[in-house]
């Protein structure tokens, strides 16, 4: 297992380039299933969940080719509908190759996809619409197989659910007719899929609103730039914000980002959008700002809540967090406990009254945003912190210690060697 060993105190300060977006890359890479001729796209960030998912195109008999921040995706010679266990184990968002496939072939089969551990988050919205549109939905000693004919219908989602609504929007290109569908997400990561669609020749209406109109028939082939990632840029913009630093972040999208920036603002930072970047300049210590309430998009983002709970451990005053979105989305505050953050939790409401220093701990990743909360709260901290689980992290991350290191972090990768056969450790 690898760790970060990370010395805190020292602000943050410096400039860095913001990845291509993980929630946006996935459903990309899965819907370029749907492409008659294929699709390039460039901007795809170095994660181990895209890893995953090119993975899960070639055994699907794609052809795949990475050069770089580009990926070429020919599914012309697509042969398999049937998704592996382990590969489905490596990430949730693989439920995403649901729809495209049996967009393409008119059948699917896979087990529960992995991913983090946030609770009950059940794929029923995504087979409730497929079977609005005619798909089978059957189970079976852990594998679900979905086939039949699909045709345009009218789907209302309970919870606009960005999963269900990507995987509906891939499914109805391949439906005969037109699909509505009524509260859906509005999500930038939404948008970025259909605008790829779109580029191809796909007939998709509504792009950004609650409502759309997707018309039965598959796209060529298109090529496409993936946008940033908004959960990346809110991570680091807490991690300077928390330690009272200073950072330009380019290749930034503001309008993604609005509650984020404005409970930071709220805080005492200082933060100027330009064109396609940010620049934000914090105070040495943050104050405590209103109830901060998760929603769906525009609303305050489930993914931020960990990031922003850490760069305020050390605010003055009380802010109280409500999780309206995922029902275990604090695994990371024992670690923010232990490194002397005064946070009580009660069901989906957090109350963090700040303190004047925290000091550094042993702590666990045990997803992707409450081990970048534990990173943030360890770059203020005194003293050193080791953080394991790095393999959440690395999900969604791209080169994370080395970005640190160039904002100014005193931050050090521990690599440890795998046991041989006799029991001796070699190196990784």
């Amino acid at each position: 297992m690898d760790y970060l060993w990370i010395r805190g105190g020292r602000p943050l300060a410096g400039e860095i380039v913001c990845q291509g977006a993980k929630n946006s890359v996935l459903p990309l890479l899965a819907g370029a299933i749907v492409f008659r001729q294929g699709c390039r796209i460039h901007n795809c960030p170095q994660l181990t969940d895209v890893e995953a998912a090119l993975a899960i195109l070639t055994r699907l008999g794609c052809r795949v080719r990475r050069t770089g921040g580009t990926v070429e995706v020919d599914p012309t010679g697509l042969t398999g509908n049937r998704i592996p266990r382990a590969l489905m184990g490596a990430m949730r968002s693989s439920v995403l190759f649901l729809g495209p496939l049996l967009a393409r072939t008119g059948s699917c089969c896979l087990c529960q996809p992995g991913g983090c551990p946030l609770g009950s988050r059940p794929i029923d919205l995504h087979l409730l619409g497929l079977q609005a549109l005619g798909a089978e939905v059957e189970r079976a000693e852990g594998w679900l197989y979905c086939r039949g004919k699909l045709r345009g219908a009218a789907i209302t989602l309970p919870f606009p659910s960005v999963g269900a609504t990507e995987n509906l929007i891939l499914a109805a290109l391949g439906a005969e007719g037109t699909t509505t569908i009524y509260n859906a997400a509005r999500e930038p990561e939404v948008a970025d899929l259909i605008a790829m669609l779109s580029a191809g020749g796909a007939n998709i209406a509504g792009g950004g609103s609650a409502m759309l109109q997707i018309t039965g028939g598959l796209p060529q082939w298109a090529e496409y730039r993936v946008m940033p990632d908004r959960m990346a840029a809110a991570t680091y913009l807490c991690a300077a914000a928390g330690t009272g630093g200073e950072l330009r972040l380019l290749e930034a999208e503001p309008r993604h980002l609005q509650p984020v920036l404005q409970a930071l603002t709220a805080a005492g930072c200082t933060i100027s959008p330009g064109a396609g970047e940010l620049h934000l300049k914090a105070p040495a210590r943050l104050k405590a700002v209103s109830p901060v309430r998760t929603a769906p998009y525009p609303g305050f983002p489930t993914d931020a809540q960990a990031p922003l709970m850490a760069a305020l451990a050390r605010s003055r005053g009380v802010t109280v967090f409500e999780e309206n979105v995922f029902a275990s989305r604090y695994g990371h505050v024992p670690a923010l406990q232990a490194m002397g953050a005064n946070i009580r939790t009660a069901g989906a409401v957090a109350a963090l009254t700040g303190v004047p220093e925290l000091h550094g701990a042993q702590v666990e990743a045990t997803d992707l945003r409450g081990g970048a909360a534990m990173v943030i709260a360890a770059l203020q901290a005194r003293g050193i912190s080791r953080i394991g689980g790095l393999a959440h992290l690395n999900r969604g991350y791209a080169d994370f210690p080395r970005q640190l290191e160039l904002l100014g972090g005193d931050v050090k990768l521990e690599r440890r060697g795998l046991p041989d056969e006799l029991g001796r450790t070699e190196p990784a």
